[in-house]
């Protein structure tokens, strides 16, 4: 008897949960990673919406700045400066201010003695006029003064509202004789920051805020203030508050990015909230650690099929060594000569069951090629018969809702017609396989044309493309199959409707035709993406598509150019040099005549 093999040395729970220990800490680094990209890309978010505020807010102040100059060389305003005692002129400077701060969208043009007195202004008719008001005390007044441009942010003793003001001395040669100053409306600047996650700080020279997505914030001090600072807040009254109050924010809460701007002295910051962060970096962490946990199953579970696996294998030898020393003590030579044979009969069947197997998936393959190819071609050309079939089922259930019942009944028969032509393209498709040859028929080529667009009507009303007709008063009369010319202009607006599609308004569709030396031609335009380079070569070729296979198979143009050449013409593709794909129609001229019934039509 044999001697027992040994069992194989089984893998242990243990080594698993050593890899467990091993692997969990690799958690850590992947949320220090996560957390850094995420916080990169917020980061960016929040510099590009700052660039964007930043240069709004500036574009709006600059708009302003170099107003005040400008009105100082009105001559109506230096009268009323050289003849304050006048009414009329005064009163001629109120109507002039009133008509520029309309005109320029400024919330207050007024103009100012050497004392600070306000002597006209643009609201001098409204009840906060500042009409004789005295605002020496601004700082803007003092620099202008001085013969510098005055600027200067604060909250209107009279109107309350916030603003920034900009001042220019008006001046006689050397001497002053008083200040323009134009008033720029600075509230409207928040509602252009919307509801979003994060929040709008915009805080002055003296860290204090004055404009923010956040009403509770406004006015309230973002670090603390010097005595120096509270006696100049206090002097220039820019807030009706001389100590704002500070501005209890969690620094952990909230992530800040902030841009300086040095020409005004105001800092533009976004305060994130810290979830949008914490929420990617949590998700991440959730994936991994999910991740790990399927691997360390993974793990478990194929150390668990390699122990039964090698038991199996160790029962298996031993019982085939038990076998085989059976066998060899009873018969040796016949075993050799049986399991000869044997093996010659497997061959032999194997090699039969192959052949019959291989010529069955031959013919098997034969079939299917002929079915798709055949299935392939009714439902791509079925397609545009049945959507029209759908429209018009439509409108004739909305027509009886209306108790329209001769146009619902219209609607009725020109499904009936669809229907025929149906037939008559399956019949044209199933001669085409045969390679049946008809003869050509004079068929006229705007009615074709008009029963084409007509199936196509819905889809391009709601696609609101644009249809440019260039077509002749006169019937042109053509060498065609009714059927299969109405076939091809049906594929070819189709394909001309689905390029339209991937481009936005405005969408157009050109259609012209014209009498050439080879007969007549008929070119359709639009303003799509054109032909690629490849598309151009390879458009001819069956199952060759740019779109998806949910929406299309490829036999459109191919069908269409063996049609075209069945019929004696010729379909050429090309880009046109103003954009888009431009198709060709050349198709031999035809007697006018009463046309007789295709041949077609009476394909079986």
């Amino acid at each position: 008897m044999p001697t027992p093999l040994p069992h194989p040395r089984r893998p242990r729970w243990r080594s698993l949960g050593v890899l467990v220990l091993l692997l969990v800490p690799l958690l850590w680094p992947l949320q220090h990673l996560t957390e850094r990209y995420y916080r990169a890309v917020l980061a960016e978010q929040n510099r590009q919406t700052l660039d964007l505020y930043v240069a709004n807010l500036l574009g709006t102040l600059r708009r302003y700045e170099v107003l005040p100059p400008i009105l100082a060389d009105l001559p109506a305003l230096r009268s009323a400066l050289q003849s304050p005692e006048q009414p009329q002129l005064r009163t001629t400077a109120n109507h002039l201010l009133s008509q520029i701060r309309q005109q320029t969208g400024a919330d207050v043009i007024y103009l100012m003695g050497t004392d600070g007195t306000t002597l006209a202004a643009s609201n001098w008719q409204q009840e906060d006029s500042f009409v004789t008001r005295n605002f020496s005390y601004r700082p803007y007044f003092r620099e202008a003064m001085q013969g510098r441009t005055g600027r200067f942010f604060g909250l209107g003793t009279t109107s309350g509202k916030r603003g920034y003001f900009f001042a220019a001395a008006i001046r006689e040669g050397e001497k002053i004789l008083g200040v323009m100053v134009v008033k720029v409306d600075l509230d409207h600047t928040e509602t252009l920051w919307g509801k979003r996650p994060e929040h709008l700080l915009v805080t002055d020279n003296y860290g204090v805020v004055i404009l923010t997505s956040q009403a509770d914030w406004r006015f309230h001090a973002t670090r603390e203030l010097d005595n120096a600072e509270r006696a100049a807040i206090a002097d220039t009254q820019p807030y009706r508050i001389q100590s704002p109050p500070p501005l209890q924010l969690n620094p952990k809460a909230w992530l800040r990015q902030g841009q300086q701007l040095n020409e005004i002295g105001w800092t533009v910051s976004i305060l994130t909230p810290r979830s949008q962060l914490d929420q990617p970096v949590r998700t991440t962490l959730a994936v991994g650690g999910s991740t790990l946990l399927a691997l360390i199953l993974l793990i478990g579970l194929l150390m668990q099929r390699r122990r039964h696996y090698l038991e199996r294998i160790a029962l298996d030898t031993q019982a085939r060594q038990q076998l085989e020393q059976r066998v060899l003590e009873r018969t040796l030579d016949l075993e050799r000569l049986n399991s000869r044979l044997k093996q010659e009969v497997l061959e032999r069947e194997q090699a039969q069951q192959e052949l019959v197997q291989a010529q069955d998936e031959l013919v098997q393959a034969s079939k299917l090629s002929a079915l798709g190819t055949m299935s392939a071609s009714i439902s791509h050309e079925l397609n545009q018969p049945l959507a029209a079939i759908r429209s018009y089922a439509d409108n004739a259930g909305v027509l009886l809702d209306h108790q329209r019942s001769d146009d619902a009944r219209a609607n009725l028969k020109l499904i009936s017609q669809l229907t025929e032509r149906m037939a008559s393209i399956i019949s044209h498709l199933r001669a085409f396989a045969r390679r049946d040859r008809h003869a050509p028929e004079s068929v006229a080529l705007q009615p074709a044309l008009d029963d084409a667009l007509a199936m196509l009507a819905k889809r391009r009303r709601a696609m609101d493309v644009e249809l440019i007709r260039d077509l002749p008063d006169a019937t042109l009369w053509v060498q065609a199959g009714e059927t299969r010319l109405r076939q091809v202009l049906g594929n070819l607006l189709a394909n001309a409707l689905d390029a339209l599609s991937e481009v936005p308004q405005p969408r157009r569709l050109w259609l012209s035709a014209e009498r050439s030396d080879y007969g007549v031609e008929l070119h359709l335009r639009d303003n799509g993406p054109g032909f690629s380079q490849d598309a151009l070569q390879r458009a001819r070729e069956p199952f060759f598509t740019t779109k998806t296979s949910a929406q299309g198979l490829g036999l459109g143009l191919a069908i269409c150019d063996t049609l075209m050449r069945a019929l004696g013409g010729e379909l050429l593709f090309a880009n046109h040099p103003n954009g888009g794909a431009q198709l060709t129609l050349r198709l031999r001229a035809a007697d006018q005549g009463i046309k007789p019934q295709s041949p077609e039509d009476f394909v079986v």
